[in-house]
């Protein structure tokens, strides 16, 4: 090799290890915690796909079982987010921490659901019944939008407290007649021809959302970043349309868990609507009068009514659209 082409080689390489440094050290970083739940699926296949990296956006997704916990990581800095149910993350808005939702991912059509004794008509029927329901979660808000349709109270109901996966497995033993609970134990009930799926989430779509929410002062300052993380999330969508099988395999294996075999993620995907560029402008349509609004409004109303909330929150409080017209 000449000397000549040895240092143009040599230039090359170094302008190149150069310009990778410069991408790595531009690339915007995001740290996000969740639940296992195959609605954010489409964050670890927009991940996995690389549809996050090629809009500058280096993103860290971890489990974290526990809404409580993650929600206090996003207050200590220790993450910049979160996918949760709107009306999970309305109990933790406060002055003092400010977080909004920018992106709707998903929500539950068919995913939620209540057990019951077969022979039951509605839940008039089970009035004076004991009902298994993890009480400050989204179980009980779902359930008492179901009560507030048929004029109902919770009062009108023996409530135990316990999580959806213990009161699955305590209806399944015949230690209570009513469980509230989601999947996989609605359809192990049907499996296992124990009782009935008296109602699920089909009833009420749209009522049980899940959004990725980013800390205010990570928006303010990491617009970019905010911008590719809606980027890499509507082309997620797409490749779920277009590629469903491939998409469900690496959302498995992105997810992880009880879901991390791709046909027990196809088998839960059947109970949720994924949500894109074009429902997320119609679902943030017309802000607080539309029906993200409403659904802001009745999360006000139920968890105010059990004193759950640490202020009055507004739709304003708990929504930025400013970046869903990303393309």
């Amino acid at each position: 090799m000449t000397k000549t082409l040895s240092r143009l080689l040599k230039a090359t390489l170094a302008g190149g290890v150069a310009l990778v440094a410069a991408t790595t050290a531009d690339a915007g970083t995001m740290k996000l915690g969740m639940t296992t739940w195959v609605g954010y699926g489409a964050l670890f296949l927009a991940r996995d796909k690389g549809f996050f990296k090629e809009n500058g956006l280096d993103i860290d997704l971890q489990i974290i079982e526990e809404a409580s916990i993650y929600m206090a990581a996003v207050a200590a800095g220790e993450l910049d987010g979160n996918a949760s149910t709107i009306d999970e993350i309305m109990k933790y808005r406060s002055p003092e921490f400010c977080f909004k939702a920018v992106y709707a991912l998903d929500d539950s059509h068919g995913g939620d659901g209540v057990l019951a004794p077969e022979g039951v008509k509605s839940l008039a029927d089970l009035k004076g019944k004991e009902v298994g329901m993890n009480e400050g979660s989204v179980s009980q808000f779902w359930f008492n939008i179901l009560l507030k349709q048929e004029g109902l109270a919770e009062s009108d109901f023996k409530i135990t407290n316990m999580t959806a996966d213990d009161a699955a497995a305590a209806f399944m033993a015949d230690r209570i007649p009513v469980a509230v609970t989601w999947e996989p134990h609605l359809t192990l009930a049907k499996n296992a021809k124990k009782g009935q799926v008296l109602i699920d989430s089909t009833k009420t779509p749209g009522l049980i959302v899940d959004v990725v929410a980013l800390n205010c002062s990570y928006i303010e300052k990491n617009p970019k970043d905010v911008e590719a993380l809606v980027k890499g999330l509507n082309k997620a969508h797409e490749f779920i349309q277009t590629n469903q099988k491939e998409a469900y395999e690496v959302m498995a294996k992105g997810v992880g868990g009880w879901l991390s075999k791709p046909e027990d993620f196809t088998a839960s995907a059947a109970g949720v609507t994924f949500y894109g560029a074009d429902r997320n402008a119609e679902f943030f349509k017309d802000g607080k009068d539309g029906e993200s609004g409403k659904l802001v409004t009745l999360g006000g109303e139920i968890w105010g009514s059990y004193k759950k909330l640490k202020m009055d929150v507004k739709y304003d409080d708990l929504v930025d659209t400013t970046f869903l017209g990303a393309k």
